[in-house]
């Protein structure tokens, strides 16, 4: 495997970052998820948007243009022969001392990957998950913006761990209010009485562009869609639950807490937004 380095290609056993990198020693920097489809990369427009917005965010200058990015994931995933994938791209705060100040990292390191992903088997997709809420909470909108994707994850680990405790693959966060902002690495929806919602940003909730490819096909098919405040009761009473990301794309939820949702399996809503999204990923993006 080929990554993409700080402007140049490197083998995998050479893609090395110091230890005196501050993405390593404080979490310092952002990062982007994508997904490859048929040669094809989902929403790579959105996906580098959101990366410059994170990045802007938390006063990081990027140093490469919205096109350059552009030209590295999709040459990453040439230079790999692949076709269907994940790719992640990092930007860090680059070396610097061991104190905190930013400013003394005198540039920043930055690489793409693009490899193979599978989270969830085949039959998770046919049945459905059973998942737990945990008791780590969402990072609060006044300590850092949910809609931040940064490299500090400690909180969905945590959340990742408990969840695998309670014999879950995955797990709903709340915030420090109590209501639902997402999953440990997913966006959250259900479905009530026909209408299809989720969590907005401002309850902690990442603004995830599976998410807003779900909106999107909702509101193309005749599905009122929209955001709004959920709690775990209103994800134990719905008709359907699932959870969308670019790692998970859309699996549906039919178990939380012990308690089933709707009718137990994945339902008629749930089923067309997957098959849905699975067509439109193979005309919406870039070709490599």
């Amino acid at each position: 495997m080929k990554i993409y380095l700080d402007g140049r290609f490197v083998d995998e056993a050479d893609a090395k970052v110091s230890v005196f990198d501050h993405g390593l020693l404080y979490g310092d920097g952002v990062f982007e998820g994508i997904r490859l489809y048929g040669g094809n990369v989902f929403r790579l427009e959105e996906h580098l948007e959101r990366f410059e917005n994170s990045a802007k965010a938390i006063l990081l200058d990027l140093p490469l243009t919205r096109a350059e990015w552009s030209h590295a994931v999709c040459e990453t995933c040439r230079v790999n022969g692949l076709t269907d994938g994940y790719i992640r791209l990092v930007i860090t705060r680059g070396v610097g001392d061991l104190g905190l100040a930013p400013w003394l990292c005198a540039k920043p390191c930055y690489f793409v990957i693009a490899s193979r992903i599978s989270l969830y088997p085949p039959e998770y997709y046919e049945n459905g998950l059973a998942i737990v809420t945990v008791p780590t909470r969402r990072v609060g909108q006044g300590a850092l913006p949910a809609t931040v994707k940064s490299l500090n994850y400690l909180n969905n680990i945590l959340a990742k761990i408990e969840a695998k405790q309670f014999g879950a693959l995955e797990a709903i966060m709340l915030n420090e209010q109590g209501y639902v902002a997402e999953a440990t690495a997913d966006n959250v929806f259900i479905v009530r009485k026909g209408e299809v919602l989720t969590p907005p940003a401002s309850q902690g909730a990442l603004r995830g562009v599976t998410r807003g490819a779900i909106i999107d096909i909702a509101r193309d098919l005749g599905i009122p869609a929209r955001e709004d405040n959920l709690t775990r009761y209103d994800l134990w009473c719905s008709d359907e639950c699932f959870l969308t990301g670019s790692g998970a794309e859309v699996i549906p939820v039919v178990k939380l807490d012990g308690r089933t949702i709707g009718a137990g399996r994945p339902g008629p809503i749930t089923r067309k937004m997957l098959m849905e999204f699975r067509k439109r990923v193979l005309m919406e993006g870039t070709r490599i």
